[in-house]
């Protein structure tokens, strides 16, 4: 069997595939990959519906690629009983355009219709996307919307809601229902009520015998001893290493040193300074005191200790032995280990009485029967969805097609492609090539690439909204364009925003640029040269005054003058004269070149100005040919296949230049004007004294009759007359010779 018929057009340099009809969409997969201009691209950023572009993408991972728009073709032209529909870009939908022989089908022309009848349009025909969005958030609003989450709202009894919120307070990151309400989910039940079991079952551990030896008063106890447990247990240590050996006691008690640093400060009861120190003065196999004698940082922790630890155990005590500390920690050892296996931390906040009720009572079950019920509504949101997809690629899957496979709306010019998201004024220009920058840094590190001018502007609208685009200049002149300078930009909706140029890549705009280029560089430099120097003579002027104030005020007190600026050497002076003297030389001698052109002048001029112009007009020329669209869609997450081309005629389409329209009346009088100068009565002089130095040397004696010659003229005082003279004297002297002989 034949394949598709394939019609390309030229552009950009590159032959692209032409999408005029429904069965050229439907037979992408039969095009060579190779032929497509672009082989993916971003969901966010482009002047396409971002829901329609979420559609195609099917792995959700923020981009288009081709396996993925061939697969939406086939899917949406399988469902129409015609699929050249698509290729009318309609927004409505006629229902018997869908094909009810096949199931899905079947299932999308029933959900449209009941979609019709919810909105109370019955009676209609044909389907709106408008329509499909509005019964679609309609539905999203109601208690059984299909997606599989429930939040507190769905839940009619007091007790399951009151259920729901404790599963919503101990659940990081819940999901989100279609309504916008935080909700639970099969897994999130799942996990929270496996959270609470394994805590009530860690509760449940902790009503033995053995792991409440005070019984209700174990919790406290247990606090208690804890925060000072490890405190005790280096005292203990400490004495043990002193009774060891004795050289150890004034280290196990601190250096004097650290408590001198300590008491140079202002303390408190609770002061760090000596927190660190031992709970009581060291000694070999001494007690602990409970009272007296104490670290000062530690005496109310302490004291709760002996309140609630030692006297319940041991009974009243002043100070505490090795062999009674080793006593409490062998009673409160099987509470401890049951503190450090602590589990259901997360449900923890519910608190033991709600969470054994939320397990006894059989929420679970419930809750998971809340979940079941909105599941059933599933396959109804489904088709929904399905639905509202259809419509999207009815509408924009042409659209998306000749902005990816070709960049036939961007050649076209009949309208802005997908990537272009409005037009930039600034400088008497209207630039509309601007695409959007997330991240200014790493697109230019691509862009450069595109041989493109371009300015980056951060933008702002009165609305507060930020954006940032990198526009394209592709004509006009550079010479006004800088960093900071102020435009407007105007966005698809034609929103206003303020545009302010944060950054420049410099590239070539034409060719006619680039041929006064090396003159206006030329110029700047001289202007940077003359303001330079006049900032060294201001300097130096002001230097003198400031130097003659000090020398009359040192005068009029008395004090010596500062000695006078010593005068030119002359030396100086005659190194400035023979450098004078060279420059007129030179000059001389090449003004002498230049005229001996004769009739060549005009040839000379011309090489002149290739011989400064015409390398900075070779590079544009270059750079202009490699002028190429795909770099500055690159750095944007596309995956440009093709070399898209930006030539000079098609670039001066995408930047307009300020005109005036044909048919306006200007008045040319200007009240504010500059006197113009007579520049051509000055070439004109010029021109003239050109002639007259050519016939002063004799360059022009060839073209003269005999008596209008310079050395018919001026006789001896002819340079030429002089170099006459010096050629007929040898000669004249080889005649004298041979007639002496």
């Amino acid at each position: 069997m034949a394949g598709h018929v394939w019609r390309f057009f030229r552009a950009g340099g590159v032959d692209q595939v032409q999408l005029t009809t429904a069965a050229d969409l439907l037979a992408l997969d039969e095009l060579d990959e190779k032929l497509w201009v672009a082989l993916a691209c971003p969901v966010k950023g482009l002047e396409l519906d971002e829901r329609t572009l979420a559609f195609i993408d099917e792995d959700n991972d923020g981009r288009v690629h081709a396996k993925e728009l061939i697969a939406a073709a086939k899917w949406a032209g399988g469902l129409l009983k015609d699929p050249e529909i698509l290729a009318k870009r309609g927004s409505e939908l006629p229902l018997s355009a869908i094909d009810t022989t096949k199931d899905e089908g079947k299932v999308l022309h029933d959900t449209a219709k009941a979609l019709l009848v919810s909105l109370e349009k019955a009676d209609e025909k044909s389907l709106a996307l408008a329509d499909v969005k509005d019964a679609i958030e309609k539905f999203n609003k109601q208690r059984w919307n299909g997606d599989g989450v429930v939040p507190a709202s769905s839940a009619e009894d007091e007790a399951l809601k009151k259920a729901l919120e404790d599963v919503l307070a101990c659940t990081e990151s819940p999901a989100t229902d279609k309504n916008g309400d935080p909700g639970v989910t099969a897994d999130s039940i799942k996990a929270f009520f496996e959270e609470l079991e394994a805590y009530v079952a860690w509760l449940d551990a902790g009503e033995a015998e053995a792991v409440r030896p005070l019984g209700d008063a174990s919790a406290d106890a247990f606090a208690a001893y804890d925060k000072v447990r490890g405190k005790i247990d280096d005292f203990f240590t400490r004495c043990r290493v002193a009774a060891f050996d004795a050289r150890a006691l004034t280290a196990v008690n601190r250096e004097e040193s650290e408590y001198l640093a300590a008491a140079a400060k202002d303390l408190q009861i609770t002061a760090d300074e000596v927190a660190h120190f031992p709970l009581a003065h060291v000694e070999s196999d001494a007690k602990l005191p409970l009272g007296k004698g104490l670290n000062p940082a530690w005496i109310d922790a302490m004291s709760a200790f002996r309140d609630k630890v030692v006297q319940p155990i041991l009974g009243a005590r002043t100070e505490l032995s090795y062999d009674e500390w080793m006593q409490i920690r062998g009673k409160l050892a099987a509470h401890a280990t049951w503190v450090a296996d602590k589990k259901g931390a997360k449900v923890e906040k519910l608190g033991a009485e709600r969470a054994r009720e939320l397990v006894k009572e059989g929420f679970r079950e419930k809750l998971d029967g809340l979940v079941a019920e909105d599941e059933k509504a599933r396959p109804m949101a489904e088709a929904r969805e399905k639905v509202e997809k259809l419509l999207h690629f009815n509408r924009d899957l042409m659209t998306v097609a000749n902005n990816f496979v070709s960049f036939r709306d961007f050649y076209a010019r009949k309208g802005p492609a997908a990537f272009q998201v409005g037009t930039l004024y600034i400088d008497q220009r209207s630039c509309e090539l601007c695409v959007r920058v997330d991240d200014v840094a790493k697109h230019t590190t691509m862009s450069p690439h595109s041989k493109s001018y371009l300015l980056y502007c951060d933008l702002k609208n009165p609305k507060g909204d930020t954006l940032k685009v990198a526009a394209a200049m592709t004509n006009g002149d550079v010479d006004n364009l800088m960093v900071g300078r102020n435009g407007v930009f105007y966005d698809r909706k034609g929103e206003v925003w303020d545009a302010t140029v944060t950054r420049i890549v410099d590239n070539p705009i034409s060719v006619r640029q680039a041929f006064w280029t090396p003159y206006k560089k030329f110029l700047r430099l001289i202007e940077e040269q003359i303001e330079r120097r006049a900032a060294a003579a201001q300097a130096e002027a002001d230097a003198g005054v400031t130097s003659a104030a000090e020398q009359t005020e040192a005068a009029s007190t008395g004090q010596p003058r500062a000695q006078a600026p010593r005068k030119l050497d002359i030396g100086v002076v005659a190194a400035i004269g023979v450098a004078v003297g060279g420059i007129t030389a030179a000059i001389g001698a090449l003004l002498e070149a230049f005229f001996g052109l004769g009739f060549w002048m005009p040839l000379g001029v011309l090489g002149l100005i290739l011989l400064i112009s015409g390398p900075s007009m070779a590079i544009a020329w270059l750079k202009l040919r490699q002028r190429n669209l795909g770099p500055l869609l690159d750095a944007n997450g596309w995956a440009v296949n093709a070399r898209a081309k930006v030539n000079v005629p098609f670039g001066e389409s995408l930047t307009k230049v300020a005109t005036i329209p044909k048919g306006s009346q200007r008045d040319l009088h200007d009240p504010f004007a500059e006197k113009r100068r007579p520049w051509k009565f000055y070439l004109f002089v010029l021109l003239l004294l050109g002639l007259a130095f050519s016939w002063y040397i004799g360059k022009l004696d060839q073209y003269l009759p005999e008596k209008a010659r310079s050395t018919e003229v001026l006789g001896e005082a002819a340079p030429a007359h002089v170099q006459i003279a010096a050629e007929e004297e040898p000669a004249a002297e080889g005649e004298g010779d041979a007639a002496a002989e």
